[in-house]
């Protein structure tokens, strides 16, 4: 897990500095006019970093009680719900970089510390099939690139994914 840790703090320090540039006014601008892939359909910069902060929580709960449970079940979430009852269309955008980055920051750090045995660990998430601990962290960090190359942030070296 030391590669995929590396790999997402790269991402996260070249992400960052892109989505540093993007004033304020500009980020709660609409951006995917149209665009339905993946389930999720936000409309703005604001939006889809609000909810890759959720995907990090999510994801960073997950990580943990698979690694000390042994495996997992855990609900799915609300994406849509979650960045609406949040309101993240009208939180600061350079707040919402911040945590994004630092929040990605330390999921790097706890990936990098899971137990290589518990990478097999099932988990289930919502009414998904079941898949291993290390599938969810490499999908996590495939995620992330998916909605970063959406509003033009990932790396150009990742290209992102078409998750």
């Amino acid at each position: 897990m030391n590669s995929v840790s590396a790999r997402l703090v790269r991402i996260v320090d070249s992400a960052e500095a892109n989505l540093r540039q993007v004033p304020d006014e500009d980020s709660a601008a609409p951006i995917l006019q149209g665009e339905t892939t993946y389930p999720c359909r936000f409309g703005s910069c604001k939006q889809i970093v609000g909810h890759l902060i959720d995907s990090a929580s999510n994801n960073h709960q997950r990580f943990v009680r698979a690694a000390l449970q042994g495996s997992l079940e855990f609900p799915g979430y609300d994406q849509d719900g979650c960045v609406r009852v949040q309101s993240v269309q009208q939180a600061p955008w350079p707040a919402l970089v911040a945590l994004w980055a630092a929040y990605n920051r330390y999921l790097a750090h706890v990936i990098a510390y899971l137990p290589p045995e518990k990478l097999a660990a099932p988990c289930r998430i919502g009414s998904g099939q079941p898949v291993t601990l290390g599938f969810l962290v490499e999908d996590y960090v495939n995620h992330l690139l998916h909605h970063l190359s959406q509003i033009g942030a990932a790396p150009s070296d990742e290209g992102g994914t078409t998750h």
